[in-house]
Parts: C-alpha cells; structure tokens; sequence
C-alpha cells in the first residue's frame, strides 16, 4: 500500500506539472531514497509515454534532465528511453526553459479522496480535472493561473459536499474555472462562474468543456446537474445593483480576490448586494466604475449585462430557503490591505468570520509540494 501510495502521488505531481523537484522527491520515495530501474520503469510507463505529444515539450524536456542527472549522479543505469527522448528534445527544442509571454499548457489536478471501506484500490480513489493554465502569471495571464486559494476553496466544497449539494451557487472571480468543476461534482443545482476578463472567460469555457460541462452556450451533456454552469463576463466596477439583485443564490464563493485595493469597494459592494437584497446602494461603500478590473465603460456591451440577465432568468424563480452566505479563502500577502478589506466590509454593515482553525477541510492534494496549505485563511461573509 505504501508503494501504492507513492506512485499515485508520483504520477499525480507529474500531471499536475509540479516543480520537477517535487516530482524527483516523490520519485525518490518510491524507490526507498533512489531513483532506481524499477522507478525508472514506472515513469516511463505511468508518466513519461503518455505525456509525450501531450505534455508541455520544456517542462518534459526539464524533468527528464534532472531525472537522467540524478540516476548518473548515483552512478546506476539509465533506462535507453529516457536518453532517447532527451537526445529528441535536444535536437527539437533550444537550450531556453523561460517560459515567455502567454504560454498555457494542460495540467491535470488529481484529487485523492481519503481512505474508504468499500475502495480498496487507492488508483481509483481520485477526481482528475484537466485544466488549460496559463504557465506565466507575471505577463499578465493571472486569470488563467492556478492560484493557491483556489486549491484550498475546491479542497473545501470536496471535503464538505453537503454545504454546496442543491444549492445555487456563484463565483466571483471565476478564472481558470476549477471551483466550479467541484461544484458541480458535488451537484450543486445550480453554477454561476464570472470573470471580469474576456481572455480568461474564454479560457474557462474551453476547460469547462474539456470536463464535460456545457455552458449557456452548447448542447446539454447527458448528466442531469452538469447542464447547470453558466459562464458571465461581469467587471465588478460596473455590476448593476438591479441585476445582481435578480440572482436568486444560496451561495457565493471567491478565490484569491483580496488582493488590490483599488478592486476591494468594487468587489465589497458586490458581496453586500448578493448577501443582502434589501440593502439600498446608497448604504454602500461608495465607488465609482474607474481604475478596476474588466476594463470596459461600455457598460452595455463592455460588461456582459445580457449573459447576466440569462443566468438570472435561468437560476430559477424561487429565491434561496435561507439568507445567502459568502466563503472566501485568500493568502493575507499584505496586511494594509486586508485590513482595508476588513474597514469596507464593515461600512457595508457585513459580517466576517475566520473560520480557518475551525473548518479545516481535508488534504485532497497531499502530492502537491508547492501548496502550501498553512498560508490559506476561509472566510465567511453573510449579512448583520
């Protein structure tokens, strides 16, 4: 069973184009401290001839130089495969692994459930979601990145299905479009994803039906509840008070969205919206529609009014048996910050609650050496 364990982590890190240091220590594991022919053997076969013509040719190209590196620098064989292929890749490819401007790659994100009485084989015990990304955030492809507290918030609706199952739920800052996927694996009724950049909207639909979801846009797929997601261009500097007040939603959700003051009255005044329909705008917060995300002023074509007047209709006449509910989970990067969010939240008469030490969903990407869990903070946000 260990060694069934650390192969599923091995191939899982691989998919999910972890660091390859990761993916070296987990391949280290499997072979009891070294990276020996019967490992080998399980790369190539698990991971390696199966990504080829599929995987990222640099990041491919990389693994298997630290790989062959490692073997040779421990003085064992190195399997004929791996020197073929990365004689291949030196021939194919420039010495060059920066990746430069928007570069998107596919990367599988494995979620591995724990233990469970009638699963006896751990290899089946996992949800995989193949994810378009972006592989550089600094070029201004942030929206197409998985972020660190998307992770976290998906980890949680996984862990605590009953919370989001039948519920109507809707995302704010939607980007590559993962918590929507766990939203609708655990059969939320209804699934709203938004983004306020066209590209990265795009990018969303493109992964939503890479895992057989349809959008507002396509055919029904045969499942009952994955009819359900619809995508909405919404720039959060100019979201009507009277359209967000037509979602009729149970819960509202957000990943990594505290994070520039300059969007926090926008995104504040939102919430406030959502969480309490009754609330006048002039008891917000009070913000104009400039120097925010999204970008466009035309705010009858610029910020998909039309896309969101369909998803009010279409989210059902009933409005939610009890008073809407936020979760946020973010990484506090700066304090000034966070405690400019914090000052919003209360001039909009919200409520928050840090529900980190006591809510603590389950380690569902234990393969993932790059995630750091510890830096993650869930928040709840409802009306006082």
């Amino acid at each position: 069973m260990e060694n069934q364990t650390a192969g599923l982590h091995l191939v899982s890190a691989f998919l999910a184009m972890e660091p390859t240091d990761c993916v070296m220590s987990h391949a280290r594991s499997l072979g009891g401290g070294s990276v020996t022919v019967d490992v080998q053997r399980f790369i190539w076969d698990h991971c390696i001839s199966k990504a080829i013509g599929k995987c990222h040719a640099p990041y491919l190209k990389n693994f298997l130089k630290k790989l062959i590196l490692e073997i040779e620098s421990n003085r064992d064989d190195v399997l004929d495969e791996l020197y073929e292929l990365y004689s291949e890749f030196m021939i194919s490819l420039k010495d060059d692994n920066t990746v430069k401007g928007n570069v998107r790659a596919l990367k599988y994100i494995s979620f591995l459930f724990p233990d469970d009485a009638n699963c006896e084989d751990a290899m089946v015990r996992k949800m995989v979601v193949p994810l378009h990304c972006s592989l550089n955030m600094l070029e201004g492809d942030t929206g197409c990145s998985i972020w660190p507290a998307s992770l976290f918030l998906s980890e949680f609706i996984l862990s605590f299905p009953d919370m989001f199952s039948s519920k109507t739920c809707f995302e704010v800052g939607s980007g590559v479009g993962l918590v929507g996927i766990c939203l609708s694996h655990v059969k939320a009724s209804k699934v709203i994803l938004s983004d306020g950049d066209l590209s990265t909207l795009s990018n969303m639909k493109l992964n939503l039906k890479m895992n057989q979801m349809s959008t507002e846009d396509d055919e029904p797929v045969t499942s009952e509840f994955l009819d359900s997601v619809k995508c909405l261009h919404l720039p959060w500097e100019c979201a009507s008070e009277s359209i967000l007040q037509g979602l009729k939603l149970d819960i509202i959700l957000g990943a990594d969205v505290i994070y520039d003051p300059l969007c926090l009255p926008h995104l504040v005044r939102m919430l406030s919206i959502l969480l309490d329909k009754t609330k006048s705008s002039s008891r917000l917060p009070g913000v104009g529609c400039g120097g925010a995300i999204g970008s466009s002023h035309d705010y009858s074509d610029g910020c998909g009014s039309h896309d969101v007047v369909a998803a009010c209709s279409s989210a059902g006449n009933a409005g939610p048996t009890e008073h809407p509910m936020a979760y946020i989970s973010s990484v506090i990067r700066n304090a000034n910050t966070f405690d400019h969010f914090l000052a919003l939240v209360n001039e909009a008469n919200l409520a928050i609650t840090d529900l980190t030490g006591t809510l603590q969903p389950a380690s569902l990407l234990p393969y993932m050496q790059s995630y750091n869990r510890s830096s993650m903070r869930l928040f709840k946000l409802s009306s006082k």
